[in-house]
């Protein structure tokens, strides 16, 4: 593939990843989340391949930076379903709490 090709798939993928992400209610964006991470691994690898096949130097910093922007949405996406995963194991333990030590079935 020559640059122009990897560039127009470049701006193409943003444009769909934009405008398929603000169509998600706010309501739905946070359990949407982890599905969504296997999503950002793709993205990543095509990154890695655009990266290995750049010919041209200006290509390489592009691919080079979608590898970065990738890697942070992947790492990023993980860290936000594990904190929402805390906050609701804070709130069951707190509910069994609450209820006494019969509530929790044991």
């Amino acid at each position: 593939m020559d640059g122009i090709a990897l560039l127009t798939v470049t701006v193409l993928a943003v444009f769909v990843g934009f405008e398929v992400v603000s169509k998600v209610s706010s309501t739905l964006h946070t359990p949407l989340m982890s599905g969504a991470n296997a999503i950002h691994g793709i993205i990543l690898v095509g990154a890695i391949i655009v990266a290995g096949q750049a010919a041209d130097p200006w290509v390489l910093a592009v691919a080079l930076l979608a590898v970065v922007l990738a890697t942070a949405n992947l790492v990023g996406g993980f860290v936000v379903t594990d904190r929402m995963l805390h906050m609701f194991h804070a709130r069951k333990d707190a509910a069994r709490t609450a209820a006494g030590p019969k509530a929790g079935g044991k």
